[in-house]
């Protein structure tokens, strides 16, 4: 039996009520790729100028993040 992948999840809201800049967000993207993690949903919440990122990474000892980090 195969075993199943677990992930972890990364959520971070960027921007301002002015806007986000295509390369706040391309920046964002680049250090996490490196860091293994993959863009799974960029989207702006309806207030406004925002953009959230949700991006996963399979869970691992050695990728695990520590659950209080923001």
């Amino acid at each position: 039996m195969t075993e199943q992948t677990k992930w972890e999840y990364r959520v971070l809201t960027i921007g301002s009520v002015f806007g986000t800049k295509d390369e706040q967000i391309e920046t964002t993207l680049d250090e996490w790729g490196e860091e293994g993690w993959e863009a799974v949903s960029v989207y702006t919440p309806s207030n406004g100028a925002k953009v959230t990122i949700v991006a996963k990474r399979p869970l691992t000892r050695s990728t695990r993040r520590s659950r209080n980090m923001p």
